[in-house]
């Protein structure tokens, strides 16, 4: 019970756990045990295409938000109806990739947007996802680019890498900043080339740090989470 009593919703609040598996029951196994630690539970590609949509509500009976991290890029037509289907399955973070420009993402926003009013649910956050974790190169013009296609199609947070926190922090500060790639010092990087601290993004601006193989993958996954925690109590909940 004392470990329990020191974890923070001020920080859990902060962490979403990156479900990327292939396994319905591995999936929820590593949701039960690392609940006390992480508010939010991501869903990429891998677990949707496992587990369908079913693993939404899972996630939410066990207190999570749900981040469905898709990165919709296809034409505006089908991406506004795709994340109109999306929006109706009660989740709270939808990504939209930015590379698909802005009547896309437009679009994207208005079909969740309209999916969720439609079911009566309140209305998920749409995140323009810049640039992929494993490209090595973020040229600042394509960054600034992506960063106010976001911003003008009515997204309300990015997803960018921690070295480009205060670019964004300068171009679009009235968003949210979700940052991928979260390593602990000394931890793999595996095959992501941007990488950064926990403690080192939240004190750069990060609204969300998304955490995965870090510690999905390591011996004893709660105590790399608990220690993750531990690192975060040294700002939080100092911050906002």
């Amino acid at each position: 019970m004392e470990e329990e009593t020191e974890i923070k919703p001020e920080i859990t609040k902060k962490l979403a756990l990156a479900l990327d598996v292939d396994d319905l029951v591995v999936a929820v196994r590593l949701a039960r045990d690392l609940q006390p630690y992480f508010g939010v539970a991501k869903v990429g590609l891998e677990l949707f295409s496992a587990a369908g949509p079913d693993i939404l509500g899972t996630l939410t009976e066990m207190g999570y938000k749900v981040f469905l991290d898709l990165k919709l890029h296809d034409i505006p037509n089908t991406v506004e109806k795709a994340a109109r289907v999306l929006g109706s399955l009660g989740i709270d973070y939808l990504t939209l990739h930015t590379a698909g420009g802005r009547e896309m993402v437009e679009a994207g926003v208005r079909g969740l947007n309209e999916g969720a009013g439609n079911a009566g649910l309140e209305t998920p956050i749409a995140l323009g996802v810049t640039i992929l974790t494993s490209q090595k190169e973020t040229p600042m013009d394509l960054m600034k680019e992506r960063f106010h296609i976001a911003k003008d199609s009515g997204c309300r947070g990015v997803v960018c890498s921690a070295k480009n926190l205060p670019e964004a922090s300068e171009e679009i500060p009235e968003l949210d900043f979700v940052v991928p790639g979260i390593r602990p010092a000394g931890v793999d990087s595996h095959d992501q080339a941007n990488i950064a601290t926990p403690l080192g993004a939240l004190e750069q601006g990060a609204n969300l740090l998304v955490i995965g193989r870090a510690v999905t993958q390591s011996p004893d996954p709660r105590r790399a989470a608990r220690e993750i925690i531990m690192e975060l109590s040294q700002i939080l909940p100092k911050s906002n």
